[in-house]
């Protein structure tokens, strides 16, 4: 399988484009590659459906931010057909009115390919996404975790199931598109005079008409109920992201494509450590006597605390590293290739408040040479604080 290029790169516009910059870019490569002016043509079919996945992601503000945040990643599972698995029919039936809006024919080519839809050529409804926040610890981002979430949505009646129609048959066949739930008109477009399909106006795409409504549902084969949803989060995640789970919003209306759930990640406060990307900090604050002397101390990971070796004459501002003890490092399909660590900014305290005979042990040592620092013990200090 070719790998997927990259969406902006498809239409040949810069990240920075505005919406109006990629409209006009995908209508021309909708038009050099059109089915109708390449018949046969292998490669200029795959090429009109490559840049009807990217126009389809990059038109909606929402996906667009997804994709621009996490790549390919972020659109796993985020509706539509975008991630290369959709038909002509696809492109056809969700840009028709487009097309039809240049010229072009929103649907001249759906006969060939069996029609707009998916259901020979009757439009399928899809139901509308959800979005919903989990708040998850460093510990749970450090390792991934299984979430169970309570989710209020719009689910298949049980009465009808789904079909809106109170014998649950679906309703009857439309009397003005005969069931097929298209219509042909002829139109002049760019390449001549062309027969265009459309949405039936009285069944709206559907193929039939429901007289005998359910009274549960008033005939839209769908209700308002709760359901609890199981959401795998992958380890490494970060606050901001946006996590689809397909097919997991709100049911559509008579049967049509559930929606999909998407997942807002949110981060809680560490008592101990701060993230700082794929690193965690963490503010060790040492007394006097260890930082001069030396000495072991307890450092909290997220696998729990372990044991450093503080060496004698540790400065205040020098930072510690220990290497791979910060969160996973993924790329944009979630595969984790690295791990970032735990940097220890250290810190010496110097107390405020001394007793008398506190206060005389430190006034013995105010005239040590080793205690009093000179000018290259000056210049060092300040050189390694700031380097």
């Amino acid at each position: 399988m070719a790998e997927k290029r990259d969406y902006y790169e498809v239409l040949g516009v810069a990240k920075t484009a505005t919406a109006e910059e990629i409209k006009k870019a995908y209508r021309k490569k909708a038009i050099q590659y059109h089915p109708d002016k390449n018949p046969g043509d292998k490669e200029a079919e795959e090429k009109f459906k490559e840049a009807a996945e990217a126009y389809e992601v990059l038109s909606d503000p929402q996906k667009r931010q997804r994709y621009d945040q996490f790549g390919f990643a972020g659109m796993s599972g985020a509706g539509g057909f975008s991630g290369g698995d959709f038909s002509m029919q696809d492109i056809f039936a969700q840009f028709g009115d487009l097309f039809e809006s240049w010229g072009m024919g929103g649907g001249s080519f759906s006969s060939f390919f069996g029609g707009g839809g998916s259901r020979g050529g009757q439009r399928v409804r899809r139901g509308t996404d959800l979005r919903v926040k989990v708040r998850l610890t460093l510990e749970e981002i450090n390792s991934g975790v299984e979430k169970k979430i309570k989710v209020k949505k719009l689910v298949e009646c049980k009465h009808c199931h789904g079909t809106g129609s109170a014998d649950g048959s679906g309703g009857e066949t439309c009397p003005t598109c005969k069931g097929s739930g298209r219509v042909v008109r002829t139109q002049r477009g760019i390449f001549g005079m062309m027969q265009v399909q459309e949405a039936c106006p009285t069944c709206h795409g559907e193929g039939k008409i429901i007289k005998n409504k359910c009274t549960h549902c008033n005939g839209d084969g769908v209700v308002r109920d709760e359901e609890i949803i199981t959401i795998k989060i992958p380890a490494g995640v970060s606050g901001g992201m946006q996590i689809p789970v397909q097919g997991k919003g709100n049911a559509a209306p008579r049967g049509g494509v559930p929606g999909d759930l998407l997942v807002l990640v949110e981060e809680e406060e560490h008592k101990d450590l701060v993230r700082d990307g794929n690193d965690l900090i963490y503010n060790l604050l040492l007394d006097m006597p260890t930082a001069i002397l030396g000495g072991q101390v307890q450092i909290p990971t997220l696998t729990g605390d372990v044991k450093i070796t503080i060496t004698p004459g540790t400065q205040p501002g020098k930072v510690l590293r220990m290497r791979g003890k910060g969160l996973p490092i993924i790329d944009q399909y979630a595969r984790q290739y690295g791990t970032g660590d735990l940097l220890i900014n250290v810190g010496v305290y110097i107390p405020e408040k001394l007793n008398k005979d506190e206060k005389k042990l430190i006034e013995q040592l105010q005239n040590s040479p080793n205690i009093v620092p000179g000018s290259a013990d000056k210049k060092n200090f300040f050189k390694n604080l700031f380097s």
